[in-house]
């Protein structure tokens, strides 16, 4: 399974247009726009899981710089989350109190 990484998105997309744009080359096991946690808003890009390695790499090939919506994509194989240090001071460094 490759995850995929969906960059330059508009506002506007949705995850049906994503899974509609890579089922043209294979199965898709799951797609996700991603959206801020406070307001809901979409962050401009997502992410495509499809069970074939091969078709992944075709749709990677096919999309990247394709035009959706007026945006050209940025489209590659996801980079695997790291942990990011939490610092628990939050914010940008500063106490909020």
């Amino acid at each position: 399974m490759k995850n995929i990484y969906v960059g330059n998105l508009s506002f506007s997309a949705t995850e049906d247009m994503l899974r509609s744009l890579f089922e043209k080359y294979g199965a898709v096991e799951r797609a996700n726009v991603v959206t801020d946690r406070d307001t809901g808003q979409p962050r401009g890009f997502g992410f495509v899981e499809m069970t074939n390695d091969a078709e992944a790499l075709k749709a990677i090939a096919a999309l990247n710089g394709a035009d959706l919506e007026g945006r050209t994509l940025n489209v590659n194989e996801a980079r695997p989350k790291t942990d990011r240090p939490s610092g628990g001071r939050g914010g940008y460094g500063r106490n909020r109190w």
